[in-house]
């Protein structure tokens, strides 16, 4: 059962707090609505990347909220009262829900979700949401089919309690990698689920990094496609390394487009291809390499980590052509076994993720930096409530399509 909580302190590293350090060759300028400013838990004691544990509680905590001083020509006024919006949490990501309503400043709705003895789940509001704008965060990571029926319900939920607009606001779309026929005989699951989120009765969605841009297409409703790169490349750019030893490098050449977007934001670092072949699902074979990287630091950029075997066969091939040290950058950790494995096993120095899905204690490991997208999410649900242009420029620093 999800109730309603206190807001915690962040327990990720939030890349757009109001005192983070930023590069001198990036920078990124868009007014927040709030600039909330959380304590961290304390930290697993490792050297390297200090992955922090998401930890809900009970306690109160002070929250101290400023404004820029042009907030009130860029965002109509901010009313904390405004009883229009609720955002309500699905019990796949809660510590990422209630980071959400932290740096928005509101209170998670009450809901009651259970499941009974023969695995069905039930959903009940525990509050009036009549001619509310409602916001229901789920991702649909693993166990993608539980998660994603518990989504169908909550919608469904909202729709008969006469909700004004739901969004499904979904920060991991599972099923994003079947979206067209590679052989015969194939189903497109993605736009099947489309269909499903849909028909369930939602207005809007709001997804983080989809695999690829065609998914907003199976869509028959508006979306919303937020990218998290702007979150990883502010931490980059706190770190202390050269502009002219970097090379950013995609994985495989579907995501060449992706890492040519990061490179520019990066310094305009120049580019490399690791060129593979697949032989099955989830079994990857790396054949060459499109580009140089000798005595450079190597930024692997992709979408998503399952199984971790692309990324580290790419990582081994840049460190047999010479390369100073390996990065790997990613959005969505879904982390398949044995890709705990193969990301500790030391091809690299960090792995920088996102806590679009949750990551368990028992799955940290040295080299692990989790950074949180709370509040790309709760500026983007801000926007959306409030009928903000995407036009504008603060809007488009955020990465939404």
């Amino acid at each position: 059962m999800v109730s309603l909580l206190q807001c915690p302190p962040s327990p990720f590293r939030s890349s757009f707090s109001s005192n983070n350090p930023r590069s001198p060759f990036l920078r990124f300028h868009f007014p927040l609505r709030h600039a909330v400013r959380c304590n961290l838990v304390e930290p697993i004691k490792f050297d390297n990347g200090k992955p922090y544990i998401p930890l809900l509680n009970t306690s109160a905590h002070h929250l101290s909220s400023t404004a820029t001083s042009h907030l009130d020509n860029t965002l109509p006024p901010f009313n904390k009262h405004d009883t229009r919006l609720r955002i309500f949490s699905g019990t796949a990501n809660p510590a990422l829900s209630q980071e959400i309503a932290c740096y928005m400043g509101l209170e998670l709705g009450k809901i009651k979700i259970k499941r009974f003895a023969d695995g069905e789940i039930y959903v009940q509001l525990q509050e009036s949401v009549r001619g509310c704008d409602v916001f229901l965060v789920q991702p649909t990571c693993p166990p993608a089919n539980e998660n994603l029926m518990e989504l169908l319900i909550m919608i469904d939920a909202c729709r008969r309690a006469s909700a004004k607009n739901i969004t499904a606001v979904i920060p991991y779309f599972g099923y994003a990698r079947a979206d067209r026929k590679t052989q015969g005989r194939e189903s497109i699951a993605a736009k099947l689920v489309a269909n499903l989120i849909t028909e369930a009765g939602a207005n809007r969605v709001l997804a983080c990094d989809l695999h690829s841009g065609q998914s907003m297409g199976y869509f028959d409703i508006p979306v919303d496609h937020v990218y998290g790169q702007p979150v990883i490349l502010d931490y980059l750019a706190s770190k202390t390394i050269y502009s002219d030893d970097l090379v950013v490098v995609s994985p495989d050449v579907g995501g060449v487009a992706r890492a040519r977007a990061f490179a520019k934001k990066l310094s305009d670092a120049p580019l490399a291809i690791v060129d593979k072949r697949r032989h099955g699902h989830n079994v990857a074979e790396v054949m060459n390499l499109i580009g140089d990287v000798k005595g450079k630091v190597a930024v692997m950029v992709d979408d998503m980590i399952d199984t971790a075997g692309t990324i580290t066969k790419g990582a081994a091939l840049l460190h047999q052509e010479g390369a100073r040290e390996v990065y790997a950058c990613t959005t969505h950790a879904v982390f398949s076994p044995p890709a705990i494995e193969r990301l500790s096993s030391g091809l690299f120095q960090e792995v920088i993720i996102t806590n679009t899905i949750p990551v368990s204690e028992q799955n940290y490991f040295p080299q692990l930096t989790v950074l949180s997208v709370a509040n790309l999410l709760g500026e983007t649900i801000w926007r959306v409530h409030d009928d903000c242009s995407g036009g504008i420029e603060p809007y488009s620093s955020l990465g939404i399509d």
